[in-house]
């Protein structure tokens, strides 16, 4: 939660949470990241062998992925640098900027991270269904031996960007294939997933620190993400009968048409809103004061109204359908790259004018790298069938 002080010294943008102890705790309900992969990891799986039994492309899968993250994120990069490059032009602090544009670039790793595995579905999808457990067991087998070197070597701890956010997909691969149906499994699935996240957190190997847990991923997420499905699987048979219900179904469907508005526009939005509010010279109380939690709600709903206005204006560029037709195997791959590469380059340097243009530039390449040929507008099937299971 972001946490903005005024002072002598100027404008100050803090993370609220890295000094409160009591958040620690909290973490472990709060930290839901390992649930949103599960639930791509399942909805991945299940397009893919929609399409699959169709006779479509593992590319074209890969194009459609591609192009529900990359043009929503190129428009969103787009306004944010142009939206700075303005500020600064009006005179606008170059250190407030700097700090801006590093706190909205950090959530960017979940879009970067999000490209690579969704990619990666038909062929680990191939693999689950030829070798469940061994495909499984190889991925936690990576956590772990990432999780050791990292102790020696910390930057290599950013390999888990990969090993662990992959080994949480498959999850959600073994969820559509129903190993969380029986109920005593999934209860005790979770009281194990968690006694274990309690004993080596507890032992000092792993920070308690569910966020911390987060930057780089260690295996904590993995345990973690096992509880939360497990408790998921517990709690479905409700769940549906309340999904039912014609205006949950409705809040459901249109959390599921805009979620990737939301994650992109939420950190631009906070932006926004506290723009307004310094410019309108209001009073920002200290950080956990009893004024600061009473502005918490407010503050929120100031934040969800913006976001819901920009929705209403860009969402149509996330629902907007894929269109038809697979590129080749290199364009694929390349499109993929490409597109990652342009997250990096905000990821690493932060939101300016400049590195949002290079991200946006980038994004709009992937675009064009995955789109087919006129010649090449027919699924290859061949594909298809090479990634059948055995």
């Amino acid at each position: 939660m972001a946490g903005i002080t005024v002072d002598a010294g100027g404008i100050h943008i803090v993370n609220a949470m890295d000094e409160a102890e009591w958040f620690v705790p909290a973490s472990w309900f709060v930290q839901v990241m390992p649930l949103f992969f599960i639930v791509g990891g399942f909805a991945g799986i299940t397009q893919w062998r929609r399409m699959r039994d169709q006779g479509r492309s593992a590319f074209e899968f890969v194009r459609g992925r591609l192009e529900r993250l990359a043009r929503p994120a190129l428009l969103a990069f787009a306004v944010v640098g142009a939206g700075l490059a303005v500020a600064g032009l009006a005179g606008a602090p170059a250190d407030l900027l700097a700090q801006v544009g590093y706190r909205m670039g950090q959530p960017m790793w979940f879009l970067g991270v999000y490209l690579g595995v969704s990619a990666l579905v038909p062929v680990l999808v191939r693999a689950h269904e030829n070798a469940p457990l061994r495909t499984l067991g190889g991925l936690l087998a990576l956590v772990l031996a990432v999780d050791v070197l990292a102790s020696a070597a910390p930057a290599a701890g950013f390999a888990n960007l990969a090993f662990v956010w992959l080994t949480v997909q498959q999850i959600g691969f073994c969820y559509a294939d129903g190993w969380f149906r029986d109920r005593a499994w999934s209860a005790g699935g979770a009281a194990g997933a968690l006694a274990l996240l309690l004993v080596i957190t507890a032992g000092g190997l792993y920070s308690a620190n569910m966020y911390t847990n987060l930057n780089p991923p260690t295996v904590c997420l993995v345990l973690l993400g096992v509880a939360q499905i497990c408790l998921v699987a517990l709690a479905a048979p409700r769940l549906r009968r309340w999904l039912e219900r014609p205006r949950p179904r409705e809040c459901a469907d249109a959390m599921g048409r805009c979620s990737l508005t939301v994650y992109l526009w939420h950190m631009p939005a906070l932006v926004l809103l506290a723009a307004v509010l310094l410019v309108a010279r209001a009073p920002w109380p200290e950080v956990f004061s009893a004024g600061w939690w009473l502005t918490r709600l407010p503050w929120i709903a100031g934040i969800a109204l913006i976001v819901r206005a920009v929705a209403a204006v860009v969402g149509g560029v996330e629902r907007r359908a894929a269109g038809a037709g697979a590129p080749s195997a290199g364009a694929a791959a390349l499109g993929v790259l490409t597109a990652i590469t342009g997250v990096v380059v905000v990821l690493v340097a932060g939101f300016t004018a400049v590195s949002a243009a290079v991200g946006a530039a980038l994004l709009a390449a992937s675009l064009g790298l995955v789109r087919p040929r006129p010649d090449a507008l027919p699924a290859r099937r061949s594909f298809a069938l090479a990634t059948r299971s055995a």
